[in-house]
């Protein structure tokens, strides 16, 4: 739990002790409430926060605890909803309902009653708690159930498991490629064109076991390896449509120029033109048309009758809320650069080359990272939009964060499966063990937060561990299969006895 909401609770819990209501207080079902004894206020917070209350709702007498929280839905979120420990639970105090609930329910499915009291406290004790819970709320998106009781398995433990799945998403992503692997194969075999012509691949296709033959084709592997940069290129906004560009755009198109020596400005021309991001120069006025738009534009006239594939618009692309030098603009600049030594510089033998014969994974994880950085050069490096100069220079299309991702995202399992599938396992494990060595710099909101509930704030950095904080929150938190997290099925499996209720 965030630390300021811990400080808003322990004032709530002390509104809870001294009663400081201002009238009759009621259940959100409308049931009176008389307050017996508070209870005994529980100081080790891996349960109710106070215990042994006695409280008379409606015309029966509970005894039991009182769990109090900032709002209804923090029943759910906390992870209190699977825990044994609230099962002696006899009312939930919020501040505020923000559901439309009026109750809550046991890990063995007893109803509680719920207390708004903060429609109770004075008005101007209860905008300023309000105004202090919502500036604090703010930003924060995700929660893991088990945030205030993860504390109750060992950070050895926590990073097992957290390795566990770091290798398994790895895992999941090379399974990805694979299959797609066998996608190009059969686009290869049927002379398959796409995204124009939809296709479904044949079950045998997925079931089939790819033969040295359909591996030993360089141009399926770099059409693999230039499809996955892009869509990393994309990052989360933009990856779809990157991906798809790729697969229109494909590197049989751009070979035709590879000879050109101006084939950046026409893989540049083919990619602002067919992705709709450069602007229409027949409608502007040349004035406000720089030289740059008016060159991408004429060589486009020039080359694309060899173009015969889909076509996107500028509504397909999301620049909202993105950092300006993340633009898919100046992507797509560096992805022109990546795409020229894929082509002319055979970008994939020196990378199997560097993880056969290095053997120090520091020394080999720079050694890949200086084959993938782009250093901003030419137009782009001034220009997040066309024809808009930007108050700041640009050093790097492609600089060492976004790289360090690529190489988790892309190279390491790109290399994994090359070595897989051709039987050469020791190098396909080595590759493992470079993946889980990496050292990440990127911030991500999504693993600082569980970085922070699980109190494993300086382990994220470490590429399995990163990798794993994010399959744990999708396959598990955000599913609410806590039963089934080996953390969660821990702190989650206490039993408690029922609570008692007397007329």
């Amino acid at each position: 739990m965030n630390s300021k909401e811990k400080i808003h609770e322990k004032f709530f819990a002390d509104i809870w002790k001294q009663q400081n209501f201002e009238k009759e207080i009621k259940t959100l079902e409308g049931e009176s409430i008389h307050i017996l004894a508070v209870g005994e206020e529980n100081k080790e917070h891996s349960g109710p926060d106070f215990c042994n209350a006695r409280i008379k709702i409606g015309n029966i007498t509970y005894v039991g605890d009182v769990e109090i929280d900032t709002m209804q839905n923090d029943w759910k979120n906390h992870g209190h909803v699977m825990n044994k420990r609230f099962n002696k639970v006899i009312l939930h105090a919020i501040f505020s309902n923000d559901s439309n609930h009026n109750h809550v329910f046991t890990q063995n499915g007893r109803k509680i009653p719920t207390l708004a009291f903060g429609n109770y406290l004075s008005q101007s004790l209860s905008s300023t708690i309000k105004s202090a819970i919502l500036h604090d709320r703010e930003g924060r998106t995700n929660k893991i159930p088990c945030t205030e009781i993860s504390d109750q398995v060992s950070d050895k433990a926590k990073l097992e498991f957290l390795e566990e799945l770091g290798f398994e998403r790895f895992k999941k992503k090379c399974e990805r490629l694979v299959i797609r692997l066998k996608e190009l194969v059969y686009l290869k075999e049927n002379k398959v064109t796409e995204p124009l012509v939809r296709y479904a691949l044949p079950k045998e296709y997925y079931d089939k076991k790819l033969c040295y033959e359909d591996l030993n084709d360089k141009l399926i592997w770099e059409q693999l390896f230039y499809e996955l940069i892009f869509e990393a290129l994309g990052y989360s906004h933009n990856k779809n449509i990157m991906l798809h560009l790729a697969q229109a755009v494909n590197l049989t198109f751009l070979r035709k120029f590879i000879s050109n020596n101006d084939f950046r400005t026409c893989a540049e021309a083919a990619y602002f033109s067919i992705g709709g991001l450069i602007p229409d120069v027949l409608n502007l006025k040349e004035e406000d048309t720089s030289e740059y738009t008016r060159k991408l534009f004429q060589k486009w006239q020039e080359i694309k009758s060899n173009y015969d594939g889909q076509t996107f618009g500028e509504t397909d692309w999301h620049f909202f809320q993105l950092r300006p030098q993340n633009f898919p603009t100046v992507r797509l600049a560096g992805g022109v650069v990546l795409v020229e030594r894929l082509l002319k510089q055979s970008l994939i033998p020196p990378i199997v080359k560097k993880i056969t014969e290095i053997h120090k994974p520091e020394i080999l994880i720079q050694n890949l990272r200086n084959l993938l950085v782009v250093k901003a050069e030419g137009y782009w490096s001034n220009h997040y939009v066309f024809d808009k100069p930007s108050n700041e220079e640009l050093k790097y299309f492609i600089g060492n964060t976004r790289v360090e991702e690529i190489l988790v995202n892309v190279v390491f399992p790109f290399a994994y499966i090359y070595f897989e599938l051709f039987n050469k396992k020791y190098l396909s494990q080595k590759t493992l063990n470079a993946f889980s060595y990496i050292f990440l710099t990127a911030d991500n909101t999504l693993v600082k937060e569980i970085s922070e509930s699980l109190n494993l704030n300086t382990q994220w950095k470490r590429s399995v561990i990163n990798q794993g904080m994010l399959e744990l929150f999708r396959s598990f938190c955000s599913k609410e299969r806590c039963k089934e997290c080996k953390i969660g099925e821990k702190v989650f499996n206490m039993a408690e006895p029922e609570p008692s209720g007397n007329l």
